[in-house]
């Protein structure tokens, strides 16, 4: 079992499926108990979409896999969380 907690993929898709569809796929995945999936940019034939996945253990390749089967291609792997529980990002402000 993966020890992935959380991840961050941006992926480029075509119109079809729709967002809807590709998170309810995702989300039927072992491992995943969340997806969200948000609309970045749309030109005429691809959408850019951010995909935050979270569960008790992601299988990535699996992931990868639903996604490819959509017609979908991750662009990059923007944030992973491992581990035995989420750590979250912690922003400080910069002094100016």
């Amino acid at each position: 079992m993966s020890d992935i907690k959380r991840i961050v993929l941006d992926v480029l898709k075509p119109h079809r499926p729709s967002i809807v569809e590709m998170s309810q796929k995702l989300t039927s995945i072992k491992g995943v108990d969340g997806v969200n999936c948000t609309l970045d940019e749309v030109d005429q034939e691809t959408e850019s979409v951010r995909i935050t996945l979270e569960g008790p253990g992601i299988d990535f390749e699996r992931v990868e896999q639903t996604l490819r089967e959509s017609g979908a291609v991750i662009h990059s792997v923007d944030s992973v969380s491992v581990g035995k529980k989420l750590v979250e990002d912690v922003r400080i402000p910069q002094n100016r």
